[in-house]
């Protein structure tokens, strides 16, 4: 997987929290994401404020691209809260994959369970 990071100037210790991180998450889904793109922005430039835009794009095969961004005083803040956002929404979609296809099994086996060409009924 390619991790790239683009914007502010970071330094060493914010790479090594977004690779742990994003390694964490790789490994606890399913779904081996191909690529994922981390960018920071200053938005009010030298004015300060809460106004580091932290923006990430997750790609996955055979799925759509999963995007979160988030801003805070810091990138490491701003950062922390995209990725929250992030695991949130890969959480989400897997509940919704799996939902999809539990459902055409539970209404098979009550249509089976409900035919009158069935001999026995089926005991639990």
């Amino acid at each position: 997987m390619t991790i790239t990071i683009e914007g502010l100037d970071h330094d060493p210790a914010l790479r090594e929290v977004i690779a742990a991180k994003v390694d964490s998450l790789v490994r606890r889904h399913r779904a081996k994401p191909t690529a994922m793109r981390v960018g920071f922005q200053d938005e009010n430039g030298p004015k300060g404020g809460i106004d580091i835009r932290c923006a990430l794009t997750l790609e996955l095969p055979r799925r759509p691209t999963l995007h979160a961004e988030d801003v805070a005083a810091t990138p490491r803040l701003a950062f922390d809260a995209a990725f929250e956002s992030l695991e949130r929404r890969m959480e989400r979609e897997r509940t919704q994959a799996r939902d999809r296809r539990r459902r055409p099994k539970k209404y098979f086996v009550a249509k089976r369970l409900l035919s009158p060409d069935t001999e026995t009924p089926l005991e639990p």
